[in-house]
């Protein structure tokens, strides 16, 4: 993807980074901006750390070398992707990606990264960053009432934009979420700082 020009080096290295200290990565976008090939990427970082995945999805999309991989797939009418994510804690996961999250799982997904199964990555229809995070909202909706947003919050820790398509994609926003603001919105700052104004005063 650098290599591409979709993405800067610095970001790339951030989500490099990010791989490896665990956190939990969501894969934003539009329709054909690339979040599978993105997060097809992110799977080969994760194969480097010889952590044991059980990977999740409707279809056959991702590819991970993982050693130590238990993939499981949806069945139409008998096993829903919430009930995967029930049953993958019962096979001793360090990690549990996602395809697209995209139902009720998002609850359940959300439970098991924030508690003990952290280095999740999933992707999410979304046009902004704060904006994948209300989609999850509208998922979880789907299972609860009550949205537990600081759940959301403290759970997600990067989300990554994709804009574009074919040889117009690019990363158009890496951000971190920090949590909830006063106002009770996400909180989400850029993963790599703007770099300071010199010379003239803006």
């Amino acid at each position: 993807y650098a290599a591409a020009g979709i993405m800067s080096t610095a970001q790339a290295d951030v989500l490099r980074q990010a791989v490896v200290e665990r956190k939990n990565i969501l894969v934003a976008g539009g329709t054909s901006t690339g979040k599978t090939t993105l997060t097809n990427a992110l799977l080969a970082e994760v194969a480097r750390t010889g952590d044991r995945v059980v990977l999740i999805e409707d279809t056959r999309e991702l590819q991970c070398a993982a050693p130590n991989l238990v993939a499981l797939r949806t069945k139409d009418g008998i096993v829903s992707l919430s009930d995967l994510v029930r049953s993958s804690l019962r096979l001793r996961p360090d990690r549990i990606p996602i395809g697209e999250v995209r139902g009720a799982e998002a609850l359940d997904l959300l439970k098991a990264w924030s508690t003990g199964h952290p280095g999740g990555i999933g992707t999410i229809h979304a046009g902004t960053a704060v904006g994948a995070l209300r989609r999850l909202e509208q998922l979880i909706q789907e299972a609860v009432v009550t949205v537990p947003r600081a759940l959301i919050a403290e759970t997600i820790d990067v989300i990554a934009l994709l804009t574009g398509r074919g040889s117009a994609r690019r990363l158009a926003e890496l951000a971190r979420v920090t949590g909830v603001g006063a106002a009770g919105d996400y909180d989400v700052v850029p993963a790599i700082p703007a770099p300071e104004p010199t010379g003239a005063s803006q």
